[in-house]
C-alpha cells in the first residue's frame, strides 16, 4: 500500500508498505481522510523515537471488523490498550504502560491507505457529520479533555495562549463556556479565524500578568509557556496542552509560592466531539487550508510550515 514512511527523522512517500493485518478483536480501515498535526511535525524533530507510518487524524471506512462497523465511516480513539493491567482495570486506559499509540508509538498511522485499530477504539460518523469535519475528531475530544480535567465557571477569566490546529479549537471551547475569555496569539491571519468570538485579543506586551484564574498553554515553545504561567493569578490553574520535543525551563518556584496547579491534558472523548459536530455548534471546517493526495505527502508538510497555514488534509477518497 502507498503510504507516509518516518525514519530516521525523515519522511518518505513509499508505495510498498505491506497491507496491515488485524489482530483478533481489531478492524481494517481504509483511510478517506486524514490530517497533519502539530505532533506529526513533531516526530519530524525527534518528539519521540519512531520508524513507520506516521498520522493519527483520520476517517476511514471499516472493511473488516464488527457487523456493526462494516462499511460505516469511523474516526478512532489513537491509544490501544492492553484492557488487563492495573492501569486498564482501574479505568485509565489512555495512561496504559503496554500501549500503542496510532502513528505515534509502535502502531502505524493514518497517512496511508489502511490501518488498524481495535474495533472498541472506533467511532461511528453521525450521517449529519461530514468528513472534512470529521476529521477533526480528534483534536477537537482533545480540546474537550480540559473541561474533563478542569472546571471552567462563567465568571472565570480563561488566557489561551496559541492559536494554531489546537489552540483554534480550544478557544471555541473555551468560548461555549461563557467564561471571560482572552486569546494570546503572534500570527493576525490565524487570530482573524477567531474574530467571531466574543473574547478579547492581547499581546506579549498587553497580557496582565497574575491576573487569570486559568491559562491555557497550546503554543508549542517555550516563550508561550513562560507567558502562559506568568499570566495565571495565586491558586489559579495552568494547563499544558503542548508537547515538546526538548526540555523546556519551568519556574516551579512561582508554582510552589503561589500555589498553582499544573494540569497536564492529552487526548479526550471522541464521544462528546462526535456529538459536537452532529449539533453544529462547532464547525471547524473553516480551518483547512489545503489537501493533497498522498502521492504529494511531502508537499503537504511544506504547505503546512507556511506563514498563518492551519489544518492540511490529505484526501485518499
Amino acid at each position: 500500500m502507498r503510504g507516509l514512511w518516518l525514519e530516521n527523522r525523515r519522511l518518505t512517500v513509499r508505495g510498498d508498505i505491506p497491507d496491515p493485518m488485524p489482530a483478533e478483536g481489531e478492524a481494517l480501515v481504509r483511510v478517506v481522510r486524514a490530517g497533519i498535526c502539530s505532533t506529526d511535525e513533531g516526530l519530524l524533530k525527534g518528539l519521540y523515537p519512531f520508524t513507520g507510518v506516521i498520522g493519527h487524524e483520520f476517517v476511514g471506512v471499516v472493511e473488516a471488523g464488527p457487523d456493526t462497523l462494516r462499511g460505516k465511516r469511523v474516526v478512532g480513539d489513537i491509544n490501544a490498550a492492553c484492557g488487563t493491567c492495573p492501569t486498564c482495570r482501574a479505568g485509565r486506559r489512555k495512561h496504559c504502560p503496554n500501549r500503542t499509540t496510532l502513528g505515534i508509538v509502535a502502531r502505524h498511522g493514518a497517512f496511508a491507505d489502511y490501518l488498524t485499530l481495535p474495533a472498541e477504539n472506533l467511532f461511528a460518523v453521525p450521517d449529519g457529520v461530514a468528513t472534512d469535519a470529521a476529521v477533526f475528531t480528534e483534536p477537537l475530544a482533545a480540546a474537550l479533555e480540559i473541561l474533563e480535567r478542569v472546571t471552567v465557571a462563567r465568571t472565570d477569566r480563561v488566557l489561551v495562549a496559541g492559536t494554531g490546529k489546537l489552540g483554534q479549537l480550544i478557544c471555541r471551547v473555551m468560548a461555549m463556556t461563557g467564561c471571560a475569555l482572552s486569546i494570546l496569539g503572534r500570527s493576525p491571519a490565524k487570530l482573524e479565524r477567531l474574530g467571531d468570538l466574543a473574547a478579547e485579543i492581547v499581546t506579549a506586551e498587553t497580557l496582565q500578568p497574575r491576573s487569570y484564574d486559568l491559562a491555557i498553554e497550546a503554543t508549542g515553545n517555550p516563550d508561550g509557556l513562560a507567558l502562559a504561567l506568568n499570566a495565571v493569578r495565586p491558586q489559579g490553574t495552568l494547563v499544558l496542552k503542548s508537547t515538546f520535543p526538548g526540555a523546556v525551563t519551568l519556574d516551579t518556584t512561582r508554582l510552589v509560592v503561589d500555589e498553582i496547579a499544573l494540569v497536564g491534558s492529552r487526548c479526550g472523548p471522541f464521544d462528546k466531539a462526535l456529538a459536537l459536530l452532529e449539533r453544529h455548534e462547532i464547525d471547524p471546517t473553516g480551518l483547512i487550508d489545503g489537501r493533497y493526495p498522498l502521492e504529494r505527502g511531502l508537499a503537504a508538510f511544506e504547505h503546512g510550515r507556511r506563514a498563518g497555514a492551519l489544518k492540511i488534509l490529505y484526501d485518499l477518497s
